[in-house]
């Protein structure tokens, strides 16, 4: 068969403080959309969604300096969490026309491991896109995070760190009972006293440095914090410390970090949970989706200023 083109996102170089767009470049290459002979456990693929997710940001970093061990390679495609399309398969589980989510390349035609695969898409009576969200690895690990770190309990008092936008958005249409905005807080620590006057139970650790000390000063006896991502400090070149982690010792509390994937084993009774929420409206979701691969460097860069309102979606087809 023909090549066709093969248009990609690649990092153009390793990143110190916070990326630019100009950071990465858009080139066009071509792929030949056949396997290569003897491709077994490989499968060709056609991307259709693409997640642009803050751990990403630790993979442009030169990996001697930097928190997590893996990098990207520069000049070479970004790899990230999407939903494709299986054009050809070398494996005995996929066939053409699945639908399928997990880790793949940023361009229109990538060539991957099966095993980068982690899920075939059997429910398909809700948008595509959410696989890159909700219900792909953003929504597993709010459920690992919640229910199976945090060990969440009716009644307990939960504060959740992230960067999610705009106050009212949160309280009106999310249904949040509370939102403030961290930027605009002189006493972090006061702000959390008014709102947890008995304290946090179970603190979701999105962001680290200056929230997660002041939260260390209001978290109950027992309390649990899961942390899974630190957002505050990808950008720095120093990272900040904290200092009131004595306050684990004396309020009992357990502080563990994990990973999504060590919970993967669990996306089936994940999806019995979550899917019938979101059929019967009970889940409030928005994406904020930018169309074409063109728009990817804008899309990714914009996540760490805050520009998107929503899961940030990256569109490079619709089938």
């Amino acid at each position: 068969m023909a090549q066709v083109k093969n248009k990609q996102v690649l990092l153009k170089h390793y990143v110190s403080g916070f990326p630019k767009e100009s950071d990465l470049n858009i080139v066009d290459s071509t792929i030949n959309l056949k396997l290569p002979e003897g491709s077994n456990d490989t499968v060709l693929v056609k991307n259709l969604y693409l997640s642009c997710d803050p751990y990403m940001r630790t993979l442009m970093s030169d990996p001697k300096a930097s928190i997590n061990p893996r990098a990207y390679v520069p000049q070479s495609p970004l790899t990230g969490y999407g939903v494709s399309k299986v054009v050809e398969s070398g494996h005995k589980d996929y066939k053409e026309g699945d639908i399928v989510w997990g880790i793949t390349n940023w361009e229109e035609y990538s060539l991957i491991p099966a095993a980068q695969i982690h899920f075939k898409i059997e429910h398909t009576d809700v948008p595509l896109s959410y696989y890159t969200g909700i219900l792909g690895m953003p929504g597993m690990t709010a459920y690992a995070g919640f229910f199976e770190v945090g060990a969440t309990k009716k009644g307990e008092n939960v504060f959740v760190s992230a960067a999610s936008g705009a106050v009212d958005l949160l309280k009106n249409k999310f249904g949040y009972d509370e939102a403030i905005n961290y930027k605009e807080e002189q006493d972090l620590n006061a702000t959390l006293k008014r709102h947890f006057p008995e304290g946090i139970d179970v603190y979701f650790e999105n962001v680290g440095g200056k929230t997660l000390d002041a939260v260390l000063l209001n978290m109950r006896l027992q309390g649990r914090i899961p942390v899974c991502g630190m957002i505050s400090q990808y950008n720095l070149t120093q990272p900040e410390g904290v200092t009131n982690l004595a306050h684990i010792v004396y309020k009992r509390v357990r502080l563990q970090g994990f990973i999504v994937a060590d919970y993967y084993h669990l996306y089936g009774k994940f999806l019995e949970f979550v899917l019938p929420h979101i059929r019967e409206g009970k889940v409030v979701y928005v994406e904020d989706i930018a169309e074409g691969l063109e728009k990817g460097p804008e899309a990714l860069v914009g996540i760490f200023s805050g520009k998107n309102v929503g899961k940030q979606v990256l569109v490079v087809a619709r089938e």
